[in-house]
This record gives C-alpha cells, sequence and structure tokens, in this order.
C-alpha cells in the first residue's frame, strides 16, 4: 500500500480538525496579569498643597504594596513654576500648555504604562473647570483609575460637561466618602459598581502619642492646645475660631490656639500676606494674641505629625458646606484627635454619631461651647480620641496603598474582558466561503500584506539582526542572538529559492547565515547563542532550543537555497550541528531540529544518519505525547509554554514523510486539542499567554500574548491541511493569521504597516508596541507561508480571509 494512502487512512479515524468551527468552547477567565507600571497624574511636592502630599503619598503607598512595580507621577506644574522635583517624577505637565497633555498620553504609552491613576480637582489642570485634562484621557491607552477629589452636587455647566468626560473615560472612579458616591450616582447617574469609596490615607502613628510628649517643640508646654493646619485662606474660617477664643480662655486660661501652615500660594501671589495679617489683628482686637499663634511655613510630613500630637482639641471651622474632602480632617481624626468642626460634607459623615462635635457654620459661641464641654469632660474627650484611632486604623496610608493596588489589578482585569469594536475587516473576513476559482482565474483584493522588509532592514547590520525595538527604533543594548538570525536565515530562504524576492532579502540570507556559521563552535559540537553588541560571545554554549532552530534553519538552506554552494554549506554544516541534537532534553529542541532534518531529508532522502536522526527525535515526540495524555489534556508535556504548536507540526510531518501513520495521527490530535484551546469565546484566536503559560490542573495565562504562537500555528495548520487534504485547517491557519491584523481579544493590530515590522505582545489592555525581531519575523514567515498555501489553493482572497468549501 502507498505510504500516502497509509496515512490517509490512518487520518480518516482521527478526530477531524472540522469540528473545530462548531464545538463548543471553554469559557477562560484570565486572571489579571501582574502590574509593572502605574502612572499618577496630579500635583507633587515640592508644591506647596494639599493634593500634591497626597499625590506623593498614594505613590508611595502603592509603591509599598507592590514592591515589584515602578509607581511614577506626572506632576502638575503651575504656570511659571519650577520645581525640584524628586525622582519618581517622571515628567512635569505645565498647566497652561494644553498641547503638553496630549505629549503626556503619548509618553505615557511610550512608556507602557499599565494603570493611570488620576486626582482629580478642577483647579489644577489650568483653566477653571479643567478641561485639559480630558486632552490626556482621549488619548491614554490604559485603565484609567480617577480620584475625585471634589465631587459637587450642584456643578456649574462647564463643571458638570468636565466631570461627564472624566466619568466617560474611567475604567474606576475613587472617592473619599459615601456622600460622594450618592452625588454621582444621583446628579451623574454613574452606576454604583463603577465607584469604590477609599478614604483619605494618613501616616502610620504609634497608638500611645499624648499631646504632651511634643508640646515642648512648639512652645506650648502647660498649654491646652487647639490646632488647624493646612494652607491658610480665607475659606479655612480662621477667623471664627479667633472669635470664639474669647470664651474659650475665660473657662481655660492656658488655652492656645495653634494655626499651622503656610499662606496659599495662589492667595500670596494675588493677595500677599493680607488675610494672615488680618487673622493677627483680629486677635489683637479680641485680646487673645497670646492666645494664638501662627507658625508659618509649610511644614513636613515629620512636623506635622508632631504638630497633630501636640493638640487637645482639633478645630476645622470651614465656612463652605460642599468640600467633599479634607485631608487635614482626616489626618487629625486617624491620629486620635477630638475633633470640633463645621458641618461640611466630609466632617458630617466622618464625625457622624458623636464621633466627633459638629457645629453651625460662622457661629463662634458654638464653637467655644463645644470646645468647653469637651475639655470639661475628660472621659467623653478620650472615648472620642480612642474611637477616632481605632477607626483611622483602616485610613493607614499602608491600607490605603493596599486598596488602590486591588483596584487597579481590578480595573485591568476588566479592561481584558471587555468587549471592544474589533477590525471590521478582519471579522468580516472571517465570514465567507468562496469556492476555488475557476482555472486560469486568479486572486484579487489580497489580504495577506505583501512583503515589506523595511523594518527587518533596519534591525540588520553587517553582524546581524539585533534582537530589540523600542518601538519601531532599533535597541542595540541587547545585541543579538542565534535564535533571530536563525529565523532570519528561513525567512531569507524562502524569499530567495524562487530569486523573485525584494532585494533587502538577499542581504538577509548572506549575513545570518554567517551569524549562524559563527555561531558554530566545531570543538564544542554546540551552537552558542547570545552575542553583545560589540560582538562578543556572552555563553559559551547556547541554550538547547538555539541549537535546535540552528538545525531547522540550515536543513532549510539545504533543501531549498537557490544556490547550489549555499546548499552545499548547509549540508556540511548540518552534518556536525545534527548528531549533538541526540544529547539535548528540550522537546522543542527536537521538534525544530526535526522540521530542519526532514527538510533535508526531502532532497536527500537517501542520508540514513538524517532518516535514523527523524525517526528517533519523532519516536521521543510520540512517546512523551503518548505518556502526558489525560483525559483532557493531549500534550506533549506538563506544561504548554512558548512556540506549542511546533511539536504536533514536527510530528505530523515526520509522519507523513516517513510513512508513519501513527505519528501523524497522533500529531493531528494534539494539534486539534490546542487549536480548540487557542480559540476565545468569540470564536477569534487566542494563543497560551506568556505569563505563567499553561500548566496542566492549573489556571491558564491569557496574557502576554506573543506572535510566536500564532506563527506557529499558522505554520501547523498548514502542515495539516498537506497532509489530510482537510479545507478547515486551512481555515484555522487563516484565523491564526487574523490575529495579527487585529481579529483578537483587544480588536487591535499587532502588524505595522507603516514599518513593515510587528508588534512584540498582546498585553490585557494594550499591544506593546515594541518591534523586535522575533515578532517580526514570525509575522513575515508566517504571511509569506499562508500566501503561498493559498496560491496552492487557488482561493479567492477577494472577500477576505475564506474557509475552504467542502
Amino acid at each position: 500500500m502507498p505510504r500516502t494512502e497509509q496515512v490517509s487512512r490512518a487520518l480518516d479515524s482521527t478526530p477531524s480538525a472540522s469540528r473545530i468551527s462548531s464545538r463548543s468552547r471553554a469559557t477562560m477567565i484570565p486572571s489579571a496579569p501582574p502590574l509593572h507600571r502605574i502612572a499618577f497624574l496630579g500635583n507633587h511636592p515640592p508644591r506647596m498643597c494639599g493634593l500634591a502630599t497626597f499625590t506623593g503619598d498614594l505613590r508611595t503607598a502603592v509603591a509599598g504594596a507592590l514592591p515589584g512595580a515602578e509607581c511614577f507621577v506626572l506632576a502638575m506644574t503651575e504656570t511659571g513654576a519650577s520645581h525640584a522635583y524628586p525622582s519618581e517624577v517622571w515628567l512635569q505637565i505645565p498647566e497652561n500648555d494644553t498641547r503638553a497633555f496630549g505629549r503626556a498620553a503619548e509618553f505615557l504609552g511610550e512608556v507602557n504604562a499599565d494603570v493611570l491613576c488620576v486626582q482629580h480637582e478642577y483647579g489644577i489642570f489650568g483653566d477653571r473647570d479643567g478641561e485639559r485634562v480630558l486632552t490626556l484621557l482621549e488619548g491614554a491607552t490604559m485603565p484609567v483609575v480617577a480620584t475625585l477629589h471634589t465631587v459637587l452636587d450642584r456643578p456649574t455647566r462647564g463643571q458638570f460637561r468636565v466631570m461627564e468626560e472624566v466619568i466617560r473615560h474611567a475604567d474606576r472612579l475613587v472617592v473619599m466618602t459615601e456622600r460622594s458616591q450618592r452625588i454621582l450616582t444621583s446628579v451623574h447617574d454613574v452606576r454604583a459598581d463603577r465607584i469604590t469609596v477609599i478614604p483619605h490615607g494618613i501616616p502610620e502613628t504609634p497608638a500611645e502619642n499624648p499631646p504632651a510628649g511634643h508640646k515642648a517643640e512648639f512652645d506650648a508646654v502647660g498649654r491646652t492646645v487647639l490646632l488647624t493646619f493646612g494652607l491658610l485662606s480665607p475659606g479655612k474660617g480662621i477667623e471664627q475660631a479667633i472669635r470664639a477664643m474669647p470664651a474659650i480662655v475665660t473657662h481655660r486660661p492656658d488655652a492656645l490656639y495653634l494655626v499651622v501652615g503656610a499662606t496659599h500660594p495662589n492667595i500670596l501671589r494675588r493677595e500677599g500676606e493680607a488675610h494672615r495679617d488680618s487673622l493677627k489683628r483680629l486677635a489683637a482686637q479680641l485680646g487673645v494674641s497670646d492666645h494664638v499663634r501662627f507658625l508659618d511655613r509649610f511644614v513636613d510630613l515629620p512636623t506635622l505629625t508632631r504638630a497633630i500630637a501636640t493638640a487637645d482639641i482639633y478645630l476645622t471651622p470651614y465656612l463652605n458646606e460642599a468640600q467633599s474632602v479634607s485631608g487635614t480632617l482626616a489626618y487629625s481624626f486617624g491620629m486620635g484627635k477630638a475633633v470640633v468642626s463645621t458641618p461640611y460634607w466630609h466632617a458630617a459623615e466622618l464625625l457622624a454619631e458623636g464621633r466627633g462635635v459638629l457645629v453651625p457654620f460662622t457661629d463662634p459661641p458654638a464653637i467655644a461651647a463645644a470646645v468647653v464641654g469637651l475639655l470639661a469632660d475628660p472621659d467623653r474627650l478620650r472615648a472620642m480620641r480612642e474611637t477616632a484611632y481605632m477607626l483611622g486604623r483602616d485610613m493607614r496610608w499602608s491600607r490605603i496603598g493596599e486598596r488602590y493596588r486591588d483596584v487597579f489589578d481590578q480595573v485591568r482585569l476588566e479592561a481584558s474582558h471587555r468587549a471592544k469594536p474589533r477590525q471590521a475587516s478582519a471579522v468580516a473576513k472571517m465570514a465567507g466561503v468562496v469556492a476555488p476559482l475557476r482555472p486560469g482565474s486568479s486572486p484579487q483584493g489580497d489580504v495577506v500584506p505583501p512583503v515589506n522588509l523595511a523594518h527587518l532592514a533596519q534591525l540588520l547590520d553587517p553582524t546581524g539582526l539585533a534582537q530589540h525595538a523600542t518601538l519601531a527604533i532599533i535597541d542595540r543594548a541587547h545585541g543579538y542572538c542565534l535564535d533571530d538570525n536563525a529565523r532570519g536565515l528561513i525567512l531569507a530562504t524562502q524569499l530567495t529559492a524562487g530569486r523573485t524576492a525584494p532585494p533587502p532579502a538577499g542581504d538577509l540570507f548572506g549575513i545570518t547565515a554567517a551569524f549562524v556559521q559563527h555561531a558554530w563552535d566545531a570543538k564544542a559540537g554546540r551552537f552558542r547563542n547570545f552575542m553583545a553588541y560589540d560582538r562578543r560571545w556572552l555563553e559559551v554554549v547556547g541554550s538547547d532550543d538555539s541549537h535546535g532552530r540552528a538545525v531547522w534553519a540550515i536543513g532549510t538552506v539545504a533543501a531549498n537555497a537557490a544556490d547550489a554552494s549555499h546548499r552545499a554549506w548547509a549540508y556540511g554544516l548540518l552534518e556536525g550541528a545534527a548528531p549533538p541534537v541526540l544529547a539535548l532534553t528540550s522537546q522543542r529542541a527536537w521538534a525544530f531540529a526535526l522540521l530542519g532534518t526532514l527538510e533535508a531529508l526531502a532532497t536527500r532522502p537517501e542520508d540514513l544518519r538524517l532518516a535514523r536522526l527523524r525517526t528517533t527525535l519523532a519516536e521521543r515526540l510520540y512517546d512523551h505525547l503518548r505518556g502526558n495524555r489525560r483525559p483532557g489534556w493531549t500534550w506533549f508535556e506538563e506544561i504548554a509554554s512558548y512556540d506549542n504548536a511546533r511539536l504536533p507540526q514536527a510530528l505530523i510531518a515526520a509522519g507523513h514523510q516517513a510513512g508513519r501513520p501513527e505519528w501523524a495521527t497522533l500529531g493531528i490530535e494534539a494539534l486539534d486539542w490546542l487549536c480548540e484551546a487557542q480559540t476565545a469565546e468569540a470564536g477569534h484566536f487566542r494563543p497560551i499567554g506568556s505569563e505563567g503559560f499553561w500548566r496542566r490542573g492549573k489556571e491558564r495565562a491569557v496574557y502576554d500574548q506573543q506572535p510566536l504562537e500564532a506563527a506557529a500555528t499558522i505554520s501547523a495548520c498548514l502542515e495539516a491541511w498537506r497532509v489530510t487534504g482537510d479545507g478547515v485547517w486551512l481555515t484555522e491557519a487563516q484565523r491564526a493569521f487574523a490575529w495579527f491584523l487585529g481579529d483578537n481579544d483587544l480588536g487591535q493590530p499587532l502588524y505595522d504597516a507603516s514599518t513593515g515590522g510587528c508588534c512584540d505582545g498582546l498585553l490585557c489592555d494594550r499591544v506593546n508596541g515594541n518591534q523586535g525581531a522575533e515578532s517580526t519575523l514570525a509575522f513575515l514567515m508566517a504571511s509569506t507561508e499562508l500566501r503561498a498555501a493559498l496560491n496552492a489553493a487557488s482561493l479567492s482572497l477577494a472577500d477576505g480571509f475564506v474557509q475552504v468549501a467542502e
């Protein structure tokens, strides 16, 4: 019986690939990939304001909760100012430069930020309503978490419009009070599940922090200290507390009202110290100058915590009810201080149910009565402080950092699940069922992009192909590797075999062939892999996989090179490089070497040495596949990791060439299983992610999805199509190729037609825009191979990707 007939009959009993289009797909719920870079937008020290302090503290807290991540800040800088920002500030945005907001969005994409956390306050983005920030949000490609520091129940028309846009762009909104959450749902119609309430953070403080411990520093020994701190401005209501002091001093002659903080920079620019001077005059007029003291400077956190520690009672006599959050209130309450406050929104919520004392706005007698009453009741004062301190435990910055980390994880996971509009062309292309062309007709509207070696030429120099790129620019710091140059040699051989390749292909062949030759160490009987940019080999012996890829490449040259001298060179090198493969332990190295061996045997079937190598490697793969098969797991190993489809591809091809139908049958079964595993619920290609891969019995990784996997699947499916004649495998190859063009989880193309390069991977929320050699070669090899197969099948591409008519 002819061998081809044996294989055909054996494959008749194989689980048919034609089931691929109709079988049910297991729902896969990916976990959130680890966070590597988190960006914070807001003011930042040394700028003097509460929002700057908050942004800096939040960044530090999240960095503590995510020690492996880089947490950096985009700092808003006021007009005409210049600050000596610390190293965690990576970019400053002049508040009056609208274009700078657009450039900041580009910067976030360039540095591959995983999440952007925006500190939203109407006054920090350069215009009255903060409209300029929308330019940044519109250009941001990563998930956005917006912390809303002001949420108004009666916003102006401009404030309402800007807030609506911020809400639209944000994946999650964080507010600091329940009231702010209620306003968002009632005024802006935001779903409750889009809002997370996280209180304002406070410093870590010891449980025992008595006022007397720090009073000497503030010249307050023996005094009963009432404290207000923060940037001084008319809205703080300090004059109301000063007017209460005569009545307080009558009952407590030792009372001292300590006002800590510099004048707000905006007030200082416009009015100088007129407001502070007016407060001092008021104290003098009321005869309490000895009982009111101003510490006129912006204090650092250690000084501030010591100042709070001096206080017996904290006062916030603010004048405006519509204050969503007060950092000074949060600090003082969380550090265990009894608080007397007017009922602005944050205070009314935090101090409710006796957790503090609320007094009417602009009512100095009520302030005096509340203070005197607390001081006269030590038990009540102590209980209030203990309650505040206990509740403040969940407000510590360490805990706040953990809660923000959890929000960032969640929004990134949700972003990966979110249905996004796909490239319409990629989706439509999957729908048509087109019959083969009539003899003499030709494909039209070819959707496999033409060969474009422009980017590959940028990566190529007289030494070889550089490994990496930053976006589309070569990154020389990582030098070269045999893996990529072997892939480049395979591509160059494919392109030059017909002598019709674009001009750079000849250079690609000559340079990559020379690199492979130079990598061979005849004495060691092994290839080296990594080379520095200065041409120094970085290792004595390369990896098993790089050796296998090199054998694959020279086997391809030995069989297909257009020039006889090139074929002879490759065959001679193959004689030395092929036998050491038997000592390697990597199954992928076996598969790569087997593919090269099969190429060489196709033109030299009489070479018994290569035939024996083929048999040994194929038997090893076959035995591993049989030994590791379990219900629901038809694979060669306990883990499906990278370049997966090369394993069944090699086994199928070996079975077909050697007349061993059992190899081909089991290889088809494994490929069928892999294709099912790599199909998303919506039907598009979803390769196993490289961030953890997929271990048997464990959760599979969905991201980072690699071009290498799509290219390997295309090659394996085309091999199955050639062996079985089943057109569904051709459809599977086209489905995997569509992943490059945007038919994927994010609906974003990885192939960059403007450069000819291919992006390095699909993350959960964006494309990794770097265009390295491995990814670009994966696309070019896949497109070259698929184009040849489609031409051989004489399929019409007029309406895009097609399914072979049954």
